[in-house]
C-alpha cells in the first residue's frame, strides 16, 4: 500500500518539474533585464531565424533582428527600467511545448519613457538547451 502514494508523489513531482522549469525562464529574463543586459535576456529564445516576436508595430522575424529590436527601444538603463512579472499561467502542450500567459510591468523614469504594463502570450518549445521562448506576443496597456 505504501507504494500508491510514493507512485502518486513521483507523477506529481514529474508533472510539476516542466512548469517550474519554464518559470525558471521568466525568473531568468526578468534578473538579466533589471540588470541591463539584454544579451542575456535574449538567451532565453530560441537563436533562430524562426523566433517571432509580435508587438504594437508588427512582426519581427528572427532571433539578430528581435536582438536589435531589444536594442533600439531599450539602449539605455533608464529606457530599460525595472521589469516585473505577474499572473503568470503556465499551459504545458505535450512533452516539448508550452504556452505562456502572463502581465509585465515595467518601472521607469520620465526620462526613461514613463511606466509601461501590458500583457504577453509566449510560447517555449524543449531544446536541448532547455525551454527556450519561440514565440513572443507583447502588448503595451498603458
Amino acid at each position: 500500500m505504501v507504494f500508491m502514494p510514493v507512485l502518486t508523489l513521483c507523477l506529481f513531482l514529474l508533472a510539476a518539474a516542466p512548469d517550474t522549469e519554464v518559470r525558471a525562464v521568466l525568473d531568468k529574463q526578468v534578473a538579466a533585464w533589471n540588470r541591463g543586459d539584454i544579451e542575456e535576456f535574449m538567451t532565453t529564445y530560441l537563436d533562430s531565424p524562426t523566433l517571432t516576436f509580435t508587438g504594437a508595430d508588427g512582426v519581427t522575424r528572427g532571433y539578430r533582428p528581435v536582438l536589435e529590436r531589444y536594442r533600439a527601444r531599450y539602449s539605455s538603463r533608464a529606457a530599460m527600467g525595472t521589469l516585473q512579472f505577474s499572473e503568470i499561467e503556465v499551459r504545458l502542450v505535450g512533452d516539448s511545448a508550452a504556452l505562456v500567459l502572463g502581465r509585465f510591468d515595467l518601472a521607469r523614469t520620465a526620462a526613461g519613457g514613463g511606466n509601461a504594463k501590458g500583457r504577453f502570450t509566449l510560447v517555449l518549445q524543449l531544446t536541448p538547451q532547455g525551454w527556450k521562448i519561440i514565440h513572443d506576443h507583447s502588448t503595451a496597456s498603458n
